[in-house]
């Protein structure tokens, strides 16, 4: 099975190269958090297609600096609308990205049938395309009853958990599902400013 680069070395390192070919990808990140630096890395690296259902695609394609891109496409999708948001995921570049960003508004407009024959379609096109699917899974409030069923689908869980203490912003990234790799034993800790890295610095307690 092919790897597939995520775009941020440092996890990739940890990762033996990437992402297998064909996973689908949670990335669960509270809103406040600068989560869409990683969304971004994943849509930079290959050919992307990016279905937005929160932002609009201006602020999506100026904040990936796409300059005419015709790599990466970036669509407005309904959030209430799963069968036509569906039809946006067919005929993925071989070898590509599939975003969702963010997917919260399907699970909670969707019953849970609904939505995991949704989950399904994606795996299959996504498996087919040899690429790989992030759906961006926003925190806050009560989750939508679904969460469980985009927890259950995916192959990777990623789990942003960003922390204030003090005068320091503590970005970390937390993988406890991987199949077909290894999940981290350990949560990693990242810099989320411009880009994504490692942050090497110590906590003090």
């Amino acid at each position: 099975m092919e790897t597939l680069p995520t775009g941020i070395s440092a996890l990739d390192r940890q990762f033996g190269g990437g992402i297998p070919s064909g996973s689908v990808v949670v990335l669960e990140a509270d809103p406040d958090s600068q989560s869409e630096l990683i969304l971004d890395h994943f849509a930079r690296v290959r050919r992307c297609r990016y279905l937005t259902t929160v932002r609009s695609p201006g602020s999506v394609e100026a904040a990936l600096s796409l300059d005419g891109d015709e790599e990466t496409t970036v669509e407005a999708v309904d959030g209430g609308d799963l069968d036509g948001t569906a039809s946006r995921t067919e005929d993925l570049p071989e070898g590509g990205a599939l975003i969702v960003d963010s997917v919260e508004p399907l699970e909670a407009n969707a019953g849970p049938a609904a939505y995991a024959d949704f989950l399904d379609g994606v795996r299959t096109r996504v498996d087919d395309a040899g690429g790989v699917a992030v759906l961006h899974a926003l925190r806050g409030g009560e989750d939508p009853r679904t969460r469980r069923v985009t927890e259950q689908v995916a192959d990777v869980v990623f789990d942003l958990r960003t922390t204030v203490t003090g005068t320091e912003i503590a970005n970390r990234l937390i993988v406890p599902k991987f199949r077909g790799g290894a999940a981290l034993e350990e949560p990693l800790k990242l810099k989320l400013t411009d880009a994504v890295s490692v942050d090497t610095s110590r906590d003090i307690a």
